[in-house]
């Protein structure tokens, strides 16, 4: 029984997208909860599935140079749509990926209306830490990245950011920025206005 159980599973999980978590309650159409649990170890035990988490499983991905883990990019996806969660890059990524540091973050840290915590996708390790709402507007949006970039910098450094951003943001992206003035902290808000005055 739990033979074919591991068996369905294996075959459900290669017709997943890449780094789609795992969890028991989704494969409930397999077997009892007991079951699926059980083999779901199992699986992790001999290597056929990777534990990120307690509870979540991942798909190792066979590519060129043999097995390995899924990207933490679709992994985090993955997460976001299996939970309902909002998770977007931290601060300090979307500050690189705007040129506005040359700092690359050590660490995979992402933000998320849900709770803290890490997962374990192969040797790397990616923490999920609760964030303010205004910090995860525009989730998948450049101009939600600026405004996480100028979150990460302070209200020191957010000046000259902007005016660094002003030349390479296209109109659009500067009034969708402005757009979310109302929902920021008073003084992401102001700078945003300055941004805004100078068009």
């Amino acid at each position: 029984m739990t033979l074919t159980i591991a068996r369905q599973i294996l075959k459900y999980a290669t017709g997943l997208p890449e780094g789609t978590p795992l969890v028991a309650k989704e494969l409930l159409h397999f077997g009892a909860r007991a079951a699926v649990d059980q083999v779901l170890s199992r699986l992790a035990k001999r290597g056929a599935l990777l534990r990120a988490a307690r509870g979540i499983y991942l798909l190792p991905v066979n590519g060129r140079f043999g097995r390995h883990a899924p990207s933490a990019d679709k992994t985090v996806e993955g997460v976001a749509n299996l939970r309902g969660e909002t998770i977007v890059s931290h601060g300090a990524a979307a500050a690189n990926s705007l040129g506005l540091t040359t700092q690359v973050p050590m660490k995979a840290i992402y933000l998320t209306s849900g709770r803290n915590r890490r997962l374990k996708v192969g040797a790397q390790t990616v923490e999920f830490r609760h964030a303010p709402i205004w910090q995860l507007i525009l989730p998948g949006r450049r101009a939600g990245e600026v405004l996480r970039a100028l979150a990460w910098l302070g209200p020191e450094k957010a000046g000259e950011a902007l005016h660094k951003l002003r030349s390479r943001l296209q109109a659009s992206e500067l009034e969708e920025v402005a757009s979310t003035r109302a929902r920021l902290p008073t003084w992401l808000a102001q700078e945003v206005s300055v941004l805004v005055a100078h068009g």
